[in-house]
């Protein structure tokens, strides 16, 4: 049996307060796991010398490292490279993460697509490119447009306190910054961009019922009705949502 529309809305997006708390706490915890992942294969890459680096990041036009572009974000140069990733890395993620997890790993799939090709077809010089800032950058562009597709007030106000924040990220996602793989953050953040728009809630927001009974009822659908027309309406919804109104 699916989920009632004012529960869930298409793409996985908690519509309830409840629903967005449970899926707050999956967030916690797959980004959590998420990072101990990531140490823990640093902790086996800097003991073998970063040879996992060196055998499994993106060489720029080198076919036999096109898959590799799914085991780079997991793999760093330095211990110094891994500690800068990992607080935006759980931040953006978790925030990516919140409304939905389902979706979210979609997202980051394409993030990491995205990301590694940008580096992949566009970077020179035949060095191996490894590290997570493509998906920081891919979750940064996500968390600040979702809002908009998604029609959602909380996620909008969350998006433009980081945009308003962190705006200084997309200095490094421009040509001529030195020592970084900028093309790698700019393809994260092409993939963030478009998964806002890929994995945007489609299922039409559900109207109020009606209430029925005697000389009452046709004025209680003319207020929905009217409701309904109101440019306020989806404001209303969403703070009915979570728990404003």
């Amino acid at each position: 049996m699916g989920g009632r529309p004012d529960q869930e809305r298409a793409g996985g997006g908690p519509a309830d307060p409840e629903q967005m708390i449970a899926e707050a706490r999956k967030a916690f915890f797959v980004m959590f796991g998420f990072l101990v992942v990531v140490w823990l294969v640093q902790l086996a890459n800097s003991a073998d010398h970063y040879a996992l680096s060196r055998d499994h990041g993106v060489v720029p036009g080198d076919l036999a490292t096109l898959p590799d572009i799914l085991s780079a974000p997991f793999l760093h140069w330095s211990w110094a490279h891994i500690e800068s990733n990992s607080g935006p890395l759980f931040v953006f993620g978790f925030l990516a993460a919140y409304r939905g997890v389902v979706r979210f790993l979609g997202l980051s799939l394409l993030v990491a697509v995205t990301s590694g090709l940008m580096v992949w077809f566009f970077e020179r010089g035949g060095v191996d490119t490894v590290g997570a800032s493509g998906l920081i950058f891919g979750y940064f562009g996500y968390v600040v447009v979702r809002g908009i597709f998604d029609r959602h007030l909380i996620d909008t106000l969350i998006g433009i306190v980081m945009a308003a924040s962190f705006a200084y990220l997309l200095t490094v996602a421009v040509p001529g910054t030195p020592g970084v793989s900028w093309l790698g953050h700019l393809g994260g953040l092409i993939g963030g961009l478009l998964g806002a728009w890929l994995f945007r809630d489609r299922r039409p927001r559900s109207l109020p019922p009606a209430r029925s009974g005697g000389a009452t009822g046709g004025t209680s659908r003319r207020a929905a009705q009217t409701a309904a027309d109101n440019p306020r309406a989806d404001l209303h919804k969403e703070l009915g949502d979570l728990g404003f109104l």
